[in-house]
């Protein structure tokens, strides 16, 4: 009767991803309505749609640093009718407040990157810097006088400023925000003195002179904010980090289901649409094999976990 069973979930596995896809999608978005993530599901989704046939369901589950959203896709079945919209969030949690539920290319299948998204280190006017050694300069005659901002404990934000404080040998504030974006009129404001944030949303900031934008934390340059030097260039190779996110499936969801999900989305990414966007809104698409980004996750937890260990960053 066992054995009789097994073949019976066997043959059920297979006939599912056969059929796949024969009802909607839902596509879970770990962050709230009108944030960056959640503009970037809602291009995405209708075309992935359009592949697949079947309805593609946005639902925003934001909070705890986007593992609601993790826990509610990894008690889900492995079916892939739930995908998760994992982000850089997800593997630093894995390394500072790891949940055995939501550990990513362990619990979580990757699919496909969708986006990465260099950060630009900016500084508010009243800080004395026109570039990053005249801030490391001031920051070492005047320790803890400057401030940074974060997402808080677990932040790619609060990661980049921990490494660039390391780097330098330097003491600056962190300044926690508790959602993304929300430092950006306080930054403007001269609230808090500097901040790393998307091209796209400091680009009429800095080109009003309402801010200043110091380097890129990538090994490029970005087209929209073409003489803004690289933090190599600058002086600081390796302070680099990048949002990004991707979609990921529950451990268990059939080969096939996977290898589809990756073929629409990549076909959603070649889109003329997503291109234009790429270009005007100064970020790189992926849609590499699930084999690829599985091992750009891997290569994230080891950069990270290293910085978190080097700057001693813990949860408080």
């Amino acid at each position: 009767m066992r054995f009789l069973a097994l073949m019976i979930g066997l043959w059920t596995c297979v006939a599912g991803a056969q059929t796949y896809p024969s009802k909607p999608v839902h596509w879970i978005v770990p962050t709230g309505p009108g944030s960056a993530l959640d503009v970037v599901a809602r291009r995405v989704a209708p075309k992935l749609s359009d592949g697949l046939g079947q309805p593609v369901i946005i639902e925003n589950k934001p909070g705890a640093n986007s593992m609601i959203g993790a826990r509610e896709v990894a008690r889900s079945a492995p079916d892939g009718y739930t995908l998760f919209q994992g982000l850089i969030n997800n593997v630093l949690n894995d390394l500072l407040t790891p949940d055995p539920c939501c550990v990513l290319n362990e619990k979580f299948v990757p699919v496909t990157r969708i986006l990465s998204t260099p950060l630009v280190m900016v500084v508010h006017p009243g800080v004395p810097a026109n570039s990053v050694k005249d801030y490391v300069a001031f920051a070492k005659a005047n320790p803890n006088k400057l401030t940074y901002a974060s997402g808080g404990n677990g932040a790619v934000t609060q990661m980049i400023g921990e490494l660039l404080k390391f780097t330098a040998g330097i003491q600056v504030r962190e300044i926690p925000y508790k959602a993304v974006g929300a430092e950006f009129p306080d930054l403007v404001g001269g609230h808090v003195g500097t901040a790393f944030l998307a091209p796209v949303v400091i680009r009429d900031a800095v080109k009003s002179g309402k801010i200043r934008a110091l380097a890129v934390a990538d090994k490029h340059r970005v087209d929209l904010m073409g003489d803004v030097p690289t933090m190599a260039e600058a002086g600081y190779a390796g302070v680099e980090g990048t949002g990004w996110n991707g979609i990921f499936v529950p451990v268990g969801t059939p080969a096939t289901i996977v290898e589809r999900l990756h073929k629409e989305l990549a076909a959603a990414l070649r889109s003329k649409e997503m291109q234009d966007d790429s270009r005007n809104l100064g970020y790189e698409l992926g849609g590499e094999s699930p084999q690829q980004f599985a091992a750009f996750v891997r290569s994230e937890m080891q950069k990270w976990g290293k910085v978190i260990k080097d700057a001693d960053i813990k949860i408080q």
